[in-house]
């Protein structure tokens, strides 16, 4: 009796036990698909995503202010070249960020459309921490650089914004990422580019092939 006391107490605390253990198949990094803990995201795999459905992505001339560029339709590619456990930093090499200029307006006094959007110096670096801060810094000795073509009305003219670094945060809820008002300064341009760029987007989802990315 006691021996079979024993043993169904031994099998008591390990069916108490067990529901706690992770799954073999959960990942530990810092970057999943699929769900929180899901399959790690491999080094090399490039992640892609669009603007949030329904937002868009602007360029204004004060942090509070609604005058200056906005975009409906933009996307960035980047490739991940480290995904450490978590909790940890994962790291990203941003390839390509590109704004469709027919999806672009201005309301800027004298300006009467936008050309070209282009970021420059590229690739940077983003650095993906656990707790979802997200920080978009250049090459050694670059800056972060966006060109911005309009059309006025004398004509054609070229402004360039510049940024040291760039901070966002990720978000598991709609698996986004999110950049508000960061500031960028004109170093060249006429004066009807504003003299300073203040930057805010919303990128929702990001993928992997497919599949959503989290932050762990």
């Amino acid at each position: 009796m006691r021996t079979r006391t024993a043993l169904t107490l031994v099998g008591s605390v390990a069916a108490l036990t067990l529901p706690f253990i992770a799954p073999a198949s959960a990942a530990d990094t810092v970057l999943t698909t699929g769900s929180l803990g899901g399959t790690a995201v491999a080094v090399g795999d490039v992640l892609t995503a669009p603007l949030a459905t329904g937002t868009s992505a602007t360029l204004y001339s004060s942090a509070t202010g609604t005058s200056g560029i906005k975009c409906t339709t933009s996307q960035f590619t980047a490739t991940v070249t480290d995904n450490p456990t978590a909790p940890g930093t994962a790291t990203e090499s941003v390839s390509g960020q590109s704004f469709d200029s027919s999806s672009c307006t201005s309301n800027v006094l004298g300006v009467t459309g936008v050309t070209s959007i282009t970021v420059d110096n590229l690739p940077y670096t983003t650095a993906a921490v656990s707790d979802g801060t997200l920080t978009v810094t250049p090459a050694s000795g670059s800056t972060i650089q966006t060109t911005v073509k309009l059309t006025t009305l004398l004509g054609s003219i070229t402004c360039v914004y510049q940024a040291p670094s760039l901070t966002g945060t990720a978000s598991n809820t709609d698996t986004s990422i999110n950049f508000t008002s960061q500031a960028f300064t004109k170093t060249s341009g006429s004066s009807l580019c504003f003299s300073a760029g203040y930057f805010t987007a919303k990128y929702a989802p990001v993928t992997d092939g497919g599949a959503a990315v989290y932050t762990n």
